[in-house]
């Protein structure tokens, strides 16, 4: 009997066209359209910029339930509005009020695609597997016996670092069926088939939230919270600011600290005072750093059997299109955590940020960034 496979069906151009490579492959394919984000529900008035009379996820879904027309595959609907605020945006929102800079793409991944649309798809509609329009890979290695998340083929367009949190079960119901595709290829393929979305821009900002004045966004949920901005160097009181969590370690532009000699950075943030420390654009030492530590750290793959050994050489990004780097890691005893050492310094590693570890294509895994060390 054929495979059936539900697929995250989001309304743009990269899961129409993974719906289509399914069913050349002679899978069963179905469709689920989720909708997670309600902006009268969740307040969401201050940065909503948004103007007409059908909201953004309305037009998501028209273009999928057309894409699904076309390609004559049934189209499901259902709401996690209340699962993504429970599981995904109040961790958001508390990292914030921490200072910290969280990633909401990584916990949406593996709090909603992968685990209320996995479950809902196989108990609710008897998938084997799901699939989404994610520029990823995934394996099975019989050696290791266990399955593996890679790199797509398109490096510009590879999201495997989203997708770090995943687990071995989440895997093994997933296909990925961009992975050995250019987006250029997805784009072609699209227009091929005359699908609707073939011109459709990519989605950006947050995850299922969309585009968003950021800052104004922010003070729907958190109060403003004003203080000082100091020079390191002097301890001079610069300008005010109107909350730390809107500022990110390395940020320039937004500090609004004109008349100066040379440009400011955001060096240093000190959350119970208060108080954003910045440094002048010729004095960089205080971005840099040489080690970080990771608090518990999601192994995709099985450690032990990979490596026999507390202590790995291997590369890392620490932020989405950074470049991998040589790192050496340590496993902290009888704990999930670990260290990571720069074979370098590194500059603006950040509190709150995702660290994700690879070998050649391989993701071994990822976890949140806990502390900084220069």
């Amino acid at each position: 009997m054929k495979k059936k496979v539900i697929v995250g069906l989001s309304g743009g151009v990269d899961s129409a066209v993974a719906v289509k490579l399914l069913q050349d492959e002679g899978y069963l394919v179905e469709a689920l359209f989720m909708r997670n984000w309600d902006s009268n529900l969740n307040n969401d008035i201050l940065g909503n910029n948004l103007k007409g009379e059908v909201c953004p996820q309305e037009i998501d879904y028209n273009d999928a339930l057309q894409v699904a027309n076309q390609l004559n595959v049934k189209l499901h609907r259902v709401d996690f509005i209340k699962e993504y605020w429970d599981l995904v945006f109040k961790y958001f929102i508390e990292e914030y009020k921490k200072g910290r800079t969280p990633n909401p793409d990584i916990l949406c991944n593996k709090f909603i695609k992968f685990n209320m649309f996995l479950n809902y798809a196989i108990k609710n509609l008897g998938a084997d597997y799901i699939a989404m329009g994610h520029y990823a890979g995934v394996i099975y290695n019989s050696e290791k016996k266990e399955y593996q998340l890679l790199k797509a083929k398109d490096i510009d367009k590879d999201q495997s670092y989203f997708l770090s949190d995943l687990n071995q079960y989440q895997l093994s119901k997933t296909l990925f069926p961009l992975y050995n595709y250019l987006k250029t290829k997805i784009r072609e393929i699209a227009h091929e088939n005359k699908l609707v979305v073939a011109q459709k821009k990519d989605s950006t900002g947050i995850c299922f939230i969309g585009e968003r004045n950021f800052t104004k966004f922010l003070q729907n949920y958190i109060p403003n919270m004003p203080g000082d901005i100091i020079d390191i160097e002097t301890n001079k009181v610069l300008g005010k600011h109107i909350g730390i969590m809107y500022y990110t370690i390395g940020q320039r532009k937004g500090l609004n600290l004109g008349g100066n000699k040379e440009p400011y950075y955001v060096a240093k943030k000190d959350i119970e005072n208060k108080i954003l420390y910045v440094s002048c654009l010729s004095e960089q030492k205080y971005l840099y750093s040489k080690k970080c530590i990771v608090k518990n750290f999601n192994w995709i793959i099985n450690f032990q059997n990979n490596f026999g050994a507390d202590k790995l050489n291997c590369n890392a990004k620490f932020r989405y299109r950074q470049e991998d780097v040589n790192v050496y890691v340590k496993i902290l005893s009888g704990t999930n955590d670990i260290e990571i050492y720069f074979t370098e310094p590194l500059r603006a590693i950040t509190e709150g940020q995702q660290a994700v570890l690879y070998l050649n294509e391989v993701c071994l895994g990822g976890g949140v960034i806990d502390s900084v060390f220069s």
